[in-house]
């Protein structure tokens, strides 16, 4: 036997869902591929049960003792035999963590939020709306909305003026759009987050599925909204801490019960992360908005760091600990420090300008063809900025290995995905300025200590090209 390998995977669901996670893994993982997974148990009692079995590596006759413990965090034991590969350790890992993530995110299907910020006015917790999508790929770094929207203005705008006039207007509108992009957002989004009101408090009740569906049968969007009016007022509104327990209380007072054992609460200073990433990066305080949506997401925008804003959904502030939400907010200061809105406004800008000039011939033999080249064209090299903000929070912030962990946490299901396939380089070609997530947690996990280097956006343009390369095989 090798010495004793020990992982941890943080775990957010509550303590009536920990024997649960157990089942999940068992019968979705394990007893389907009874040719690998063996001596299967599910062992203890409501304080401590373990998952227990053993592993055969399939290229070999190495056998992998494995403990499960769902604690917070989930604890995985590996005990390989000397053959064992570090492949197969890799996988095991790999495919546990893949597991937690999606039985987590079928938990937070049926599960009921609430969250506040003192001194703000209470509003429901709700999916994007279409204003609220549209702004956030607007001014995130998503750029195929943005692009489209001012293609068909610009139609627009030739039609109506003479050509000079036309390009001059469409520029100038663009750049209003760059110039005000804070003001939108705050427009956009109710919560703000300032030193007099830093905290946001969130309860979750995880119910099963059944308790679920009579809760929103018997109340609608309203009185839910009624529910977290009269916890804050009893709570915040007189300076104490929203508790599970008042939160049963209440929802008690309109005729629903409520398992203790189904509750986690949370309470984020987000101020504090959001001034921590500043002073890592010698940047102003930006504005900082809170959108009350469970997809987990963070953006910034801004056309220069002293007037810079980054949003935080509270997706993101239930699905990530702490040093993980600061490594996100130090990818975001990154962009504010390398003031990326405004050159990804130059570059296409400075495309448009050329599409009426040098390149008009090759606009008028084939349209189509020109703007796909053009989209991939630009998706790419905005990936070289995305991959600089991962640099930059590497460096600033100084743990890595955190920021690859959220965006494993974020984007499991994408990079589970590029794990299996066969193909990779049409990630890289995709419309999305963000590069692979596998290439991404890779070059995170491979900076062993905190990174130093001279030229960021140069290197990161290297590693894109060299990831790119290495997506044929």
């Amino acid at each position: 036997m090798l010495e004793e390998k020990i992982y941890t995977v943080d775990l957010e669901i509550a303590p009536s869902h920990r024997r649960e996670i157990l089942d999940f893994i068992n019968e979705n993982y394990l007893l389907p591929k009874r040719e690998i997974f063996t001596s299967i148990f599910i062992r203890g009692n409501e304080e401590n049960y373990k998952l227990i079995f053993k592993a055969q590596e399939p290229s070999n006759t190495g056998i992998v003792d494995a403990e499960i413990i769902p604690t917070d965090p989930l604890k995985l034991i590996l005990r390989p035999e000397d053959n064992v590969s570090s492949d197969f350790i890799t996988v095991i890992k790999e495919d546990i963590f893949f597991l937690v993530q999606l039985f987590e995110d079928n938990i937070r299907h049926s599960t009921l939020f609430f969250a506040w910020i003192e001194g703000e006015e209470v509003i429901p917790e709700q999916a994007p709306t279409a204003r609220g999508k549209f702004s956030d790929r607007l001014f995130s770094s998503n750029l195929i909305l943005l692009y489209v929207i001012f293609f068909m203005i610009n139609i627009t705008i030739f039609i109506l003026l003479d050509i000079v006039f036309a390009i001059a207007a469409v520029i100038i509108f663009q750049l209003i759009i760059v110039l005000f992009s804070d003001k939108i957002y705050l427009i956009q989004n109710k919560w703000r987050i300032t030193s007099q009101n830093p905290r946001v408090h969130i309860l979750e009740y995880q119910l099963p599925i059944n308790e679920f569906q009579e809760f929103q049968k018997k109340f609608g969007k309203n009185t839910v909204t009624q529910m977290k009016q009269k916890i804050y007022n009893k709570t915040l509104a007189v300076g104490k801490q929203p508790t599970c327990q008042l939160g049963e209380e209440i929802m008690e007072s309109y005729g629903f019960q409520c398992n203790p054992q189904s509750r986690l609460e949370k309470v984020i200073d987000v101020y504090d992360i959001v001034i921590r990433a500043s002073k890592a990066f010698d940047l102003p305080v930006p504005k900082i908005v809170i959108s009350n949506t469970m997809i987990p997401n963070a953006a910034a925008t801004g056309p220069s760091p002293k007037r810079g804003l980054v949003l935080i959904t509270t997706g993101l502030l239930v699905q990530l600990e702490e040093d993980e939400i600061l490594s996100v907010l130090g990818h975001e200061m990154g962009h504010l420090q390398g003031r990326d809105p405004l050159i990804l406004f130059s570059i296409i800008s400075g495309e448009f300008i050329l599409r009426f000039t040098l390149f008009y011939p090759l606009v008028i033999i084939n349209p189509i063809i020109y703007i796909i080249v053009v989209f991939a064209a630009i998706f790419f090299i905005a990936k070289f900025f995305e991959t600089r903000a991962d640099l930059l929070s590497a460096m600033k912030i100084g743990q890595p290995e955190i920021l690859a962990d959220a965006l494993r946490k974020i984007g499991y299901t994408r990079l589970q995905m590029e794990r299996v396939s066969k193909v990779r380089f049409p990630g890289w070609l995709s419309f999305d300025t963000h590069p692979p997530i596998y290439f991404r947690v890779e070059r995170l996990e491979s900076m062993k200590t905190t990174p130093q280097v001279k030229h960021p956006l140069l290197q990161s343009i290297k590693d894109v090209f060299s990831g790119f390369r290495r997506s044929f095989g």
